[in-house]
């Protein structure tokens, strides 16, 4: 085998790894009692994704896939909430992409992910109104920007590259 054919059989066993956990954090949420999606998972799989993969090209095929793959097996999120998923995780990762060439990771990422959610709510006010807009506390929200962007400058090393 190659070392590129190694590299692409690495990542997709990896983005399927992503997916499958994907599809089970509604599951797990429902058999715990304890609402996972407060801690914004899919995020955090995708920065998972952009650490492992250091390919713009992958976190955006998993950016649409992962929350289109647990939409059509498990049922959640429902399709018009995935729709906005799929729009906030692109454009973490296609931001990201572009502002990480001239930024440091941290301001990159955070403001990467500040604009993934602004693209979310405007949106979800489009798309779910009059649908309750904001069902995750702000604090709750803030937090796992700063711990998920933290947790990702911290372990994203640009010598990798």
């Amino acid at each position: 085998m190659t070392l590129k054919s190694q590299s692409i059989v690495r990542f997709a066993a990896f983005d399927a790894v992503l997916l499958t956990l994907a599809c089970l954090i509604p599951t797990a949420s429902h058999l715990l009692a304890v609402p996972l999606y407060k801690l914004n998972p899919m995020l955090a799989l995708l920065l998972a994704g952009m650490l492992m993969g250091r390919d713009w090209r992958n976190a955006l095929v998993l950016a649409v896939l992962m929350p289109l793959v647990s939409c059509v097996v498990v049922g959640m999120p429902a399709a018009p909430k995935m729709v906005c998923m799929v729009a906030e995780l692109a454009t973490v990762a296609g931001l990201f992409a572009v502002l990480s060439r001239r930024w440091a990771v941290l301001p990159a990422v955070l403001t990467a992910i500040v604009a993934g959610k602004v693209v979310y709510y405007a949106l979800k006010a489009a798309v779910l109104a009059p649908a309750v807009l904001v069902g995750t506390e702000w604090w709750m929200q803030l937090g796992a920007v700063i711990v998920w962007g933290g947790l990702f400058a911290l372990l994203y090393r640009r010598d990798r590259r």
